[in-house]
């Protein structure tokens, strides 16, 4: 599957040139923002960690050993790129146990920066959003033309993407998601399932997300839009009144799209006929994530960037920092600049 196929159209405008992102580890930095003041006691240790070119997973295995309990007393917020350098918290339940030696857990690659106890673990998704740095090297795109771009992303927003890593090389994830839809299977193992349900639901939301980008709607409420706040999981209706509201035009408030699961969408006219329209071009897909007790949330369709800063280290390196809510890609406002380079590739062959 193309690139394409899985986001869609660019809502800025083409691609201003080339770089590369994640020449090193260095290059694509995150930081888990997580604003939950911590006891110093109770039967879970939580553990700042700072790794590279590891992913959450495989910390979480590396912490369990060195810990000795079961990897599923490890818990953490949410899931980090491999190829990146990334502090994220983790927490180990230890009822009745002092904390333990984990220096077996660390190397070049794992770090524990500081730990804390606390009276409860930390859930999925507890984090409130992620901070970036990101230095795109090996860049051939104008200055002045990224100056303005990234200006007007600032005011702006760009389109809240599901980023190509969430549906695996080429697709791969997708296809597979099809293929269990199609037998009216699920996977046994418990992570290849999460992986591809995911997976379906987030490539639905990006077909969804696509034509409101070509519509020029992804930014604006509609009449039957379900409305939301960008740091809430709740959501409302509007009508005439809610699409003349200030905050949308703040980018505190956003149309939402389909994260699907069981029952109908609840949005109401336009909206919900473009959503029909997409669930109908994939209704096996649609029916196993019912099936699979998924529940129907939705998406803001618009990401606003928080804190967006940038400057030129060199004159072929561009450096971003900004804040993005949990679960949103960084990848989305990078797609808004430029095409990305492939691993090991500096410039364009097609370049004239």
């Amino acid at each position: 599957m193309t690139e394409f196929e899985l986001l869609g159209p660019r809502a800025h405008g083409e691609a201003l040139g080339q770089a590369q992102l994640k020449a090193v580890a260095e290059d694509f930095q995150v930081d888990e923002v997580l604003d939950i003041p911590l006891a110093g006691e109770g039967e879970h240790l939580w553990l700042w960690v700072e790794k590279r070119e590891l992913n959450t997973e495989e910390a979480a295995r590396r912490i369990a050993r060195a810990a000795g309990v079961p990897v599923k007393m490890i818990s953490y917020a949410g899931l980090k790129d491999r190829q990146a350098l990334t502090r994220q918290w983790f927490s180990l339940h230890l009822p009745g146990k002092a904390d333990p030696d984990l220096s077996a857990a660390e190397n070049a690659n794992l770090r524990i920066l500081k730990s804390a106890r606390h009276k409860r673990k930390l859930q999925r998704g507890a984090h409130s959003a992620n901070g970036f740095t990101l230095r795109l090297t090996h860049l051939n795109a104008d200055h002045d033309a990224l100056d303005q771009r990234l200006k007007s992303l600032a005011e702006a927003g760009v389109p809240n993407y599901f980023g190509l890593q969430r549906f695996g090389h080429g697709g791969g994830n997708v296809v597979d998601a099809r293929a269990f839809a199609e037998r009216k299977e699920l996977p046994v193992q418990r992570n290849l399932r999460s992986r591809l349900l995911s997976a379906g639901r987030s490539f639905l939301f990006n077909q969804v997300l696509a034509e409101r980008v070509a519509a020029g709607t992804w930014n604006q409420a509609q009449v039957g839009d379900l409305l939301a706040f960008t740091d809430s999981r709740s959501f409302f209706a509007a009508g005439e009144a809610e699409c003349n509201d200030p905050r949308l035009a703040q980018l505190d408030l956003h149309p939402t799209g389909a994260l699907w699961g069981e029952g109908p969408s609840p949005a109401l006219g336009e909206p919900q006929m473009l959503e029909a329209t997409v669930a109908a071009a994939e209704p096996a897909l649609c029916h196993w994530l019912a099936e699979a007790g998924m529940a129907h949330e939705r998406r803001i369709l618009r990401l606003p960037i928080g804190g967006l800063t940038w400057h030129y280290p060199g004159p072929d390196v561009l450096q971003l920092e900004f804040v993005l809510p949990a679960g949103c890609f960084a990848t989305a406002v990078v797609r808004e600049l430029v095409d990305l380079l492939p691993a090991g590739q500096t410039e364009n062959p097609c370049a004239f």
